[in-house]
């Protein structure tokens, strides 16, 4: 990603980006496009640009752009951790198309492109009778997503099986394979490059018995369906875990269960989970989460970290 130029500049930078890339992609590429829908939080305002690269050459022609212009870009998977500004965000939003949405087998590998949804790879594992990948049945990410944030769930994470990571440098407009224990991975985070986009992965995963992996993956759903407010529009996890602790105990400590914030209020069935009912604003959503991180650091001492990622220019203070 690149720093944002001068407010001023923007229109004739966004025009340079528009020249590029509309004549590499054509109509694919998308003005003032709605990001409500691509989110989980189905809020937020509008991209300036939004473009589903379906292959190297779409890639190539964002790191023209980028470089030409110095716009702002970012990628989005999913959009299950993310909150976009109500301003939206001025700059080129790219989500991998289906050109990077494919799995291939060898033996106890699969290596997948990144924009496969990461419970459909934990299908394929399923499918072949390979273990280590039951936690991602549950996790509404992309591939690619889960890597840069070293998802997880039911004490298990995505650093325990990824083996390799491609990814597309967007400054250097190439392609790199990356052995996994050079990326830095890290509670619900790594040190891959901002400027980099994952764009496949390879895990390696282990002979398993089918009935034994299909039961732990029915028993990650039911967990999910029982605990997670899966029918109101949320962003999953608001908060990481403080060492040795649970974000949700100390919402839950400090009453946190009865805030609400304009149409953004605390989950009733799971208190690190925020909802947004109707008439929400990214900004009421905003609110809410600096009032819960007052509520813990004044009674506990604790910072509790988001782990949802913030996008756009906010009214409210940057947490």
């Amino acid at each position: 990603m690149t720093a944002p130029p001068e407010r001023s500049e923007r229109p004739g930078l966004l025009a340079i980006a528009e020249r590029i890339l509309r004549t590499a992609c054509g109509s694919r590429l998308r003005e003032s496009f709605s990001l409500a829908s691509l989110t989980s939080f189905r809020i937020g305002g509008p991209a300036a640009f939004y473009l589903e690269p379906q292959d190297d050459s779409d890639l190539r022609a964002v790191a023209e752009a980028v470089r030409a212009s110095g716009i702002e870009w970012i990628v989005i998977g999913k959009g299950s951790n993310i909150l976009v500004s109500d301003r939206g965000f001025d700059g080129l939003v790219v989500r991998l198309g289906k050109g990077f949405s494919w799995v291939a087998r060898d033996g106890s590998r699969l290596w997948a492109g990144a924009s496969l949804p990461l419970p459909r790879l934990a299908g394929v594992a399923l499918a072949h009778s390979l273990a280590g990948l039951e936690f991602g049945i549950a996790i509404p990410a992309s591939l690619g997503g889960a890597v840069r944030m070293n998802a997880g769930a039911h004490a298990h994470s995505m650093d325990e099986v990824v083996d390799a990571i491609e990814l597309y440098s967007i400054p250097e407009a190439e392609r790199a394979v990356l052995p996994a224990q050079t990326v830095g991975f890290r509670y619900r985070g790594s040190a891959i490059p901002d400027g980099s986009i994952v764009v496949g992965a390879t895990v390696v995963l282990r002979a398993g018995d089918t009935a034994a992996i299909r039961r732990e993956m029915d028993e990650a759903r039911a967990w999910r369906r029982a605990t997670q407010p899966l029918a109101e529009p949320n962003c999953g996890s608001v908060f990481k875990n403080p060492q040795g602790d649970h974000a949700a105990r100390l919402i839950e400590a400090v009453d946190g269960k009865r805030l609400a914030v304009g149409g953004a209020a605390v989950s009733q069935k799971h208190s690190n989970f925020i909802v947004a009912r109707p008439g929400a604003r990214a900004d009421d959503v905003l609110r809410l989460i600096g009032q819960l991180q007052d509520r813990v650091e004044a009674r506990f001492g604790i910072s509790l970290e988001p782990e949802v990622q913030l996008v756009g220019d906010f009214d409210v203070a940057p947490l």
